[in-house]
């Protein structure tokens, strides 16, 4: 087992990893047990053996203080070259969080509004249609009843196709919304979609909203999506290593891509950004799941969620903004909660816990995560001014030899290291 391990005594360290500006801080001083957070990095170090996954980047802090980076295992798939704190991920899904922020900063600005018409911004939107039966060859379609809103795309009840195999579906698949150039394509394409049920009906978690939600900041702006996320959110937090792709000299750092093959053995998964590591993910800046980022830069960006939208003297949200965030914007549903689990709603860009005992997951309701495909999470919790980050890169399959899920027990072995 290989753990590289990152203190506050280990300064020299930090600052050749990259890390030199974390404040960092002694676990036992922020309320931490010294057994506790061995039993995590015991954890994680058992399933990221010969067996398990390749490596793992884990980030614990509170108050403020990172008081545990640490990086496991290795990050290539012949195991050879050991994983470091400063290693890249790609986070996908996690991405979702930061454009809801960008959207929400031009909120704030008051250049729109959670309840305007999508087609305000995005004129191809107006006229959305709705399956209303027979085939994905043969569809019959109805106008939907009302138009679609940002609110509506940041809260995933837009009422686009997700379901496999239903016709809805299909017909978005035909659409090859990820092989368009530009969020403008993108938009223009789905727009030629028909919803697969009324806007506002009900939670389905798909990254075509969030992608359109992404269009809506470039018409807003005025910039392109991926220059507004750098100049407004990546350099006054200070994430240098988070971006749509990775410049070629550091590509050595970016983690390999596994995914479980038939014969329970680890391969590299079938996507092109395994094939050649830190290209992007798609031709378009995919607000949906685009981003690569590391457990620091992505630590910063949470950081300033749980400070209530600052960063030193820098203001990115309001304490409001923030606070609607991780507020279950669910509640006009019955049941107000997401498809994937009752004990959880949605706020903007991440799932809010309202019943931990449900979950399975320890601590006070209110925290506020998400996670992304190739098995990364973050977890915020405002009850304990705590934040929890663990990167993993691979795919799963749900196959008879599939790697165990981790972030439950990993969050709950952070919770139960906290001194009572």
């Amino acid at each position: 087992m290989l753990c590289i391990a990152l203190s506050a005594l280990g300064i020299a360290a930090a600052q050749s990893a990259g890390a030199s500006a974390l404040p960092l801080a002694p676990a036992d001083g922020e309320g931490f047990s010294s057994q506790g957070l061995q039993n995590l990095d015991q954890f994680v170090a058992e399933n990221t053996d010969a067996h398990g996954y390749l490596g793992a980047v884990v980030l614990v802090a509170r108050h403020g203080h990172v008081v545990e980076l640490r990086a496991f295992g290795r990050q290539d798939l012949a195991r050879t070259i050991p994983m470091k704190t400063d290693s890249v991920f790609r986070i996908y899904s996690m991405t979702k969080t930061v454009a809801t922020v960008a959207v929400l900063m031009l909120m704030e600005e008051g250049k729109l509004a959670l309840d305007d018409p999508v087609a305000k911004y995005v004129p191809a939107l107006a006229r959305m249609q709705v399956f209303d039966g027979g085939s994905a060859d043969a569809p019959r379609l109805r106008p939907a009843r009302q138009p679609l809103t940002i609110r509506q795309l940041l809260t995933h009840t837009a009422g686009f196709a997700t379901v496999p195999g239903e016709a809805a579906t299909t017909l978005l698949e035909r659409a090859d919304l990820h092989g368009a150039a530009s969020l403008t394509e993108f938009a223009d394409r789905a727009a030629r979609v028909p919803l697969a049920m009324e806007p506002g009906a009900r939670f389905r978690y798909d990254g075509t909203q969030i992608e359109i939600a992404s269009r809506i900041v470039e018409v807003v702006s005025g910039d392109s999506f991926e220059h507004f996320l750098a100049s407004r959110i990546f350099v006054p937090l200070g994430m240098r290593d988070t971006g749509f792709e990775v410049p070629q000299d550091q590509r050595h750092r970016v983690v390999d891509l596994s995914a479980m093959g038939p014969d329970g053995q680890l391969t590299l998964a079938d996507e092109s950004s395994a094939v050649h590591p830190g290209q992007r993910l798609r031709a378009y800046a995919s607000g949906a799941g685009g981003l690569y980022s590391t457990a620091q830069d992505y630590f910063r960006f949470c950081q300033m969620l749980l400070d209530h939208g600052r960063t030193g003297d820098k203001r990115l949200l309001s304490r409001k903004t923030v606070g609607l965030m991780m507020q279950n914007q669910l509640m006009p549903l019955d049941p107000p909660v997401t498809d994937y689990s009752d004990a959880e709603g949605f706020g903007f860009g991440g799932s809010v816990l309202l019943d931990p005992v449900r979950r399975g997951r320890s601590g006070a309701p209110g925290q506020f995560g998400w996670s992304g495909a190739a098995s990364t999470y973050y977890s915020i919790d405002p009850d304990e001014d705590l934040i929890a980050i663990l990167l993993l890169q691979h795919l799963p399959h749900h196959g008879p030899h599939e790697l165990p899920k981790l972030s439950t027990r990993f969050f709950n072995l952070v919770h139960e290291s906290l001194n009572p």
